[in-house]
């Protein structure tokens, strides 16, 4: 890195939560199974799109279940990515008004939106439950890899209810603490570390 490049935060390391006791330790073991399924989903992908590639040069023709395979792995990895944009502050904010209230309003507004948000998050889990439940009566299957077609979409409920509870935990960070944070690690504000181009 130059001199003149600015430092930036990794956040790749390992996660430590900012909530005490018994609801730190869940927003823990949260970041873990994100942290796996994330990897795994984004390594299983690359292997099996190399592969693929290069059955498709070498024999002529590629792996028939290939698509299939990486339709199930985009659909991992956006649940698991929702999880972990929520655990690391990173979601879309629109904070024009946001940034222009006072602290304590801000505060006040952040726990709204985390509980909002939260209620929302399982308001979809609920739903993409019923939609599973829809797919597992009609009894479709992916014609390449023959399994029942609602088994891929398992990962929406699971990952629903992973940022429903980070926005709760969101919500109760900001309860207990003084500061204003956007996650239950990250606080509010903006880095000081960008440069003019």
């Amino acid at each position: 890195m130059s001199d003149n490049s600015p430092d930036l935060d990794d956040d790749t390391g390992t996660f430590e939560s900012g909530l005490p006791g018994f609801l730190g330790t869940i927003d823990v073991l949260i970041s873990k199974i994100e942290a796996v399924m994330l990897a795994m989903g984004v390594i299983l992908m690359a292997i099996n799109t190399c592969t693929n590639v290069i059955a498709r040069y070498v024999m002529g023709e590629g792996m028939f279940w290939s698509g299939e395979v990486n339709r199930i792995l985009i659909i991992l990895i956006t649940f698991a990515g929702i999880g972990y944009a929520a655990r690391h502050g990173r979601h879309i904010r629109m904070s024009a008004i946001y940034d222009a209230i006072p602290v304590k309003g801000r505060k006040v507004l952040m726990i709204c939106i985390a509980l909002i948000t939260s209620v929302i998050m399982f308001f979809l889990c609920y739903h993409s439950y019923l939609y599973i439940e829809t797919l597992h009566e009609r009894g479709r299957i992916l014609p390449a890899l023959g399994i029942e077609i609602w088994w891929i979409y398992i990962w929406a409920p699971v990952g629903f209810a992973i940022t429903g509870i980070q926005y709760f935990l969101t919500a109760i960070k900001n309860i207990t603490s003084k500061d204003v944070y956007l996650s239950t690690g990250v606080v509010d504000g903006y880095s000081d570390s960008e440069s003019e181009v």
